[in-house]
């Protein structure tokens, strides 16, 4: 079979298991599945870009995906307007305040001789402005968070369209990406990996504890979706009649409506990066960058400025998992900043990459489909099959019940064979690089 024709194979394949989740479970299911395939493959569009594309290790997905869920919030909520008059000024003062530190203890680092007399006055700007910024900040943020905390406690966000925050999601990845970028790139992969990991944990350390911006653990609820909400919908006459007529009542048809709005919203966003993507791939910058993966000595001989293109495409690559995680959360409707784990969103983003073939876009979209398939159906599937295996057994047998708890971690198994397998006898991925 040809390589066309495998691809063509490959991506039916996953359409008849999607169809025939449908068919088999629901149609709810089957979509809730083919939306966050959709969120996933952006995710591993992102990370082939980095890793497939430029050879650049980032483990460190789960943060920039919760700077974009961090976005909608930020844009899309209403502001608090008894939040702002408690502290939202002052807060912002201490924030600049901050900033105006560190800034002054770079300078003050530069100017300074080098020796003791650096040393020192470092630590004297750093002392004083850390002391100014707290004495400002932390009365305003205690305001801030004091304000109905059960229902608020946060200053809100700017009440815009929720469209927006997701190119402003990416746009906060692709900064924090810069930072990132600007520190790390130039060391040993092994390092940058070590690098992505520790702030992606910096990021979610902030989310969760930072009550005035995210309300922390308390999550934000409501945020604003671009499709009507079920309820809604239930409530409207005109929609209640046309499910009825088309043999649905209104629950079944309000939720199938919705997912089938994202579905098209996805698929929208999917296509234009897919087709961006594929025209950086196949341009003089894509093959520069390869070059630069393949050699990085060579590349730098024919005088390319290595550190500036891996900064470049790890801002791109960041910023589309960032515009991944503004999509999730405007799904979800709510941010809950304690669901971020490294498995789900590092873990599970790289296995997409691997299994549908590093290096090339249709791979890392067929990896995303194929692989998060997996991760929501071996669970269910795993169970039924404990029970089939341990029927015979009697009702109080030991090694019964080890097998039917033992059921919930089919999926971390499953995944780790099915990774293995695929490293095993198709090393390069389903489809590979050409």
């Amino acid at each position: 079979m040809s390589e066309t024709g495998k691809t063509y194979a490959l991506f039916a394949m996953v359409v008849v298991l999607i169809i025939g989740t449908g068919v088999v479970q629901s149609w709810n299911s089957a979509l809730f599945i083919l939306n966050m395939g959709l969120i996933s493959a952006i995710m591993a569009l992102g990370v082939n870009l980095q890793w497939g594309i430029a050879g650049l290790l980032n483990v460190g997905i789960m943060g920039f995906v919760a700077l974009g869920g961090l976005a909608t919030v930020l844009v899309s909520m209403d502001p608090v307007p008894d939040a702002w008059d408690a502290g939202g000024p002052r807060l912002f003062l201490g924030l600049a305040l901050g900033a105006a530190s560190i800034l002054a203890v770079v300078m003050a680092y530069a100017k300074l001789p080098k020796g003791w007399a650096r040393i020192i006055g470092v630590a004297i700007v750093a002392i004083i402005g850390f002391n100014i910024t707290r004495g400002v900040l932390d009365p305003a943020v205690q305001a801030v968070e004091a304000v109905n905390p059960a229902l608020t406690g946060y200053l809100g966000g700017l009440g815009l369209p929720v469209l927006i925050a997701w190119p402003v999601g990416g746009l906060f990845a692709a900064a924090a990406a810069w930072v990132i970028g600007k520190t790390a790139l130039g060391l040993r992969s092994d390092y940058l990996a070590i690098a992505t990991l520790g702030i992606s944990e910096i990021i979610i350390a902030i989310l969760k504890n930072e009550d005035w911006m995210s309300r922390g653990v308390k999550n934000v609820i409501g945020i604003p979706r671009p499709l009507p909400y079920e309820i809604d919908l239930q409530a409207d006459p005109s929609f209640v009649e046309r499910a009825a007529g088309l043999g649905l009542d209104p629950m079944t048809a309000s939720t199938l409506y919705v997912k089938i709005g994202y579905g098209v919203l996805f698929a929208i966003v999917l296509g234009i990066l897919l087709v961006l993507s594929q025209l950086a791939l196949n341009s003089p910058w894509g093959r520069m960058m390869r070059a630069i993966r393949d050699n990085e000595t060579a590349a730098r001989a024919m005088g390319k400025n290595v550190t500036a293109r891996h900064l470049q495409v790890f801002v791109l690559g960041s910023a589309i998992c960032g515009i991944a995680g503004a999509m999730m959360t405007t799904m979800d409707s709510q941010l809950t900043p304690g669901s971020y784990q490294p498995l789900r969103f590092t873990f599970l983003i790289w296995v997409m990459v691997i299994v549908g073939g590093s290096g090339n876009n249709l791979g890392s979209i067929l990896g995303g489909f194929l692989v998060w398939f997996l991760w929501v159906q071996v669970e269910p599937l795993g169970a039924g099959l404990m029970n089939i295996i341990t029927m015979p057994m009697a009702e109080d047998s030991a090694i019964r019940a080890h097998l039917l708890e033992g059921a919930a971690y089919m999926r971390l198994l499953t995944m780790g064979v099915f990774l293995l397998v695929m490293l095993r006898f198709s090393p390069k991925g389903l489809i590979p690089e050409k």
